[in-house]
């Protein structure tokens, strides 16, 4: 298969903004990286998202939302010309895979017919659909960038945004065998820090933990919170950014410093408990998104983990880019037939390969039967 400059764009949970990255691959093999941008969304875009959270198609804040959205991942995706193929992931307002739904605003043929590209986008609803968790997706990127960088022993990815979710994977096996790879959302991340700051602040998170390090870690609260059952259900698991709101609110009534340190600490716990759950313990844990640059939680990792905690970039990573990096690298395997989600990953029955494909107008479609037939395939296992 050709290698295929793909443009990816993510915005996270944690409603900053819009990451865009190139990378080069045929699906399988990654073979470089390109350039990266990024797009913060306005105060209004903000409001709009955060107003359309928990929300559903055809409610009534969604419209606003979702232009929102097209918008800013408009303005950001034009600026790179040279790319062949567009994987947009959408903003996630809503995720209930137990009723087999998933809500990730933003239409792709918009972005198609502005951008004049073909576009992969709805990359979850398939999984979901066929009772998978629908999260997270990254997790065949994270096994790609494994062997990319040389590693020849398990390790694991921990991806910080709104949500933390984890990765384990044993780079000398194909992603699609047994053991290869596990996956699983871990607990809360940024999401409860931010909101704190935002409600009592007016500041979008903490920077540089400084809130956080001047708090008292009330330990009794993360001994009660580390017993909600999600965090004993086997995995593959997945969460709603908000899913912990009701069994955070002793924690979000604390004095804003004690609440952000308290929350520092559930996070380290969180993942323990997640490691825990892996099948062997990793080499190393590799951190990415905006959690790794908070250093109070960093530190709280390196204190409460049985392995050596670094930031993605120890390895030449970009961990600002990884997710918009993965959609990139998930939209040229759509594009191939090539299964995006596994049971180890999210508890789907079988690999499937999920998302839309979106051409401008005229466009030729150049996906060959072959690959359609291929995941065509893969569906019907997995029903």
């Amino acid at each position: 298969m050709a290698v295929v400059r793909a443009l990816g764009a993510m915005s996270g949970t944690s409603m900053d903004g819009v990451d865009a990255a190139i990378v080069l691959t045929d699906g399988e093999t990654i073979t470089g990286f390109g350039p990266s941008d990024y797009l913060a969304y306005s105060d209004a875009d903000r409001a709009a998202i955060r107003a359309a959270l928990g929300c559903w198609p055809g409610d009534a804040p969604v419209a606003a939302a979702a232009e929102a959205v097209e918008t800013a991942h408009a303005r950001l995706l034009s600026r790179f010309a040279d790319a062949e193929l567009v994987g947009f992931h959408g903003q996630t307002l809503a995720h209930d895979p137990e009723n087999r739904r998933t809500h990730q605003c933003g239409d792709g043929a918009v972005l198609a017919e502005v951008l004049g590209r073909t576009v992969v986008w709805d990359f979850r609803t398939s999984d979901v659909t066929l009772g998978g968790e629908g999260a997270p997706l990254a997790p065949v990127f994270h096994h790609a960038c494994a062997r990319h960088i040389g590693a020849e022993v398990p390790l694991a990815v921990l991806n910080l945004g709104g949500v933390g979710n984890l990765t384990w994977l044993d780079p000398t096996r194909p992603p699609e065998a047994e053991g290869a790879l596990l996956a699983f959302d871990t607990g809360p991340a940024n999401a409860p820090i931010d909101d704190l700051c935002m409600d009592w602040l007016g500041q979008p998170f903490d920077r540089d933990g400084a809130l956080a390090r001047e708090g008292e870690v009330h330990t009794a609260l993360v001994e009660d919170f580390i017993r909600h059952p999600f965090f004993y259900r086997m995995p593959p698991k997945s969460l709603d950014r908000d899913a912990f709101r009701r069994a955070g609110a002793a924690i979000d009534a604390l004095p804003p410093s004690h609440g952000a340190a308290t929350w520092v600490a559930v996070i380290a716990a969180s993942v323990a408990h997640g490691l825990e759950q892996c099948p062997t313990r990793p080499a190393r844990l590799l951190v990415t998104g905006g959690g790794r640059r908070n250093p109070a939680i960093m530190d709280a990792l390196a204190a409460a983990l049985p392995c050596a905690v670094d930031p993605v970039e120890a390895v030449g990573l970009d961990g600002d880019m990884l997710e918009a990096q993965a959609f990139a690298y998930l939209a040229v395997r759509v594009r191939h037939g090539l299964p995006t989600s596994f049971p180890g990953t999210t508890g789907v029955k079988a690999a499937v390969g999920g998302g839309q494909v979106s051409h401008p107008p005229g466009a030729v479609d150049t996906v060959s039967a072959n690959a359609r037939q291929k995941a065509t395939r893969r569906v019907a296992k997995a029903r």
